[in-house]
């Protein structure tokens, strides 16, 4: 298994997203169907990562979940690059067909089972 960084788009502010064997949408090896394309930053790292096994493996830390209430953006979707703060992502989640406010790119919603490990109240 080997890292690799998702290629930064124009609209990234230059976070990349780390993963194991990612790809440019930022799919991981542990998490990798056409609808898992969110990369979720942790407030331990400020760093956006593919998935709480990726940090696992590649990280010297443990993971500390992104605090729902802070402004800045959590959320990158690895179909444009766009980025969102936790609470507008949440508010994708309990749609029907979940999809990045932005691009309308199908977001996984079997994601919102882990919600705890990305997000704290």
């Amino acid at each position: 298994m080997s890292e690799r960084h998702a290629p930064a788009l124009e609209s990234d502010a230059c976070l990349p997203v780390r993963g194991v064997d990612l790809d440019p949408a930022s799919r991981c090896a542990h998490w990798h169907t056409e609808l898992d394309i969110v990369a979720l930053r942790f407030a331990c790292c400020d760093t956006y990562w593919a998935c709480t096994e990726c940090h696992a493996q590649l990280a010297d830390h443990a993971a500390l979940p992104w605090p729902v209430d802070r402004a800045q953006p959590a959320v990158r979707c690895g179909g444009c690059g766009s980025q969102f703060n936790a609470s507008a992502y949440l508010a994708t989640m309990e749609t029907i067909e979940p999809c990045c406010p932005v691009c309308g790119a199908a977001f996984n919603p079997r994601c919102s089972r882990h919600h705890d490990i990305y997000f704290a109240d």
